[in-house]
């Protein structure tokens, strides 16, 4: 089986910086996207960035580029969020997704609240 935890949440003002990370362990034969959600109350859960192993191309979404940089060690099974320039509306739970051994397995997430 195959787990993800993440860590690296927690309170930040605005302006803030953060740095998320996520290790994935278990029997891992192959890793072949890494990527960030969230999820702020009330809404539905969203792509935060992306990563693509292979290739090493990355995506983000609209509200995020140029603030977050989503990178990975291939090393340690680990995928890590930048984030500066922190807004208020960047307050959600993270949860680390991966597609591992060619099937999706999600953290259990953690939260940022950005809040002066």
């Amino acid at each position: 089986q195959v787990q993800l935890v993440e860590s690296g949440g927690g309170l930040v003002q605005p302006g803030g910086s953060l740095r998320l990370s996520c290790a994935a362990s278990g029997s891992i034969y192959s890793i072949k996207l890494m990527g960030w959600y969230r999820q702020a109350p009330g809404k539905q859960r969203e792509l935060v960035a992306s990563i693509l192993l292979s290739a090493g191309s990355t995506n983000y979404a609209d509200s995020v580029k140029g603030r977050f940089t989503i990178s990975r060690d291939n090393a340690k099974n680990t995928v890590y969020l930048q984030m500066n320039s922190l807004k208020t509306e960047d307050t959600a739970v993270y949860y680390c997704n991966m597609f591992v051994n060619d099937m999706y397995y999600w953290g259990k997430g953690t939260l940022v609240t950005v809040s002066s």
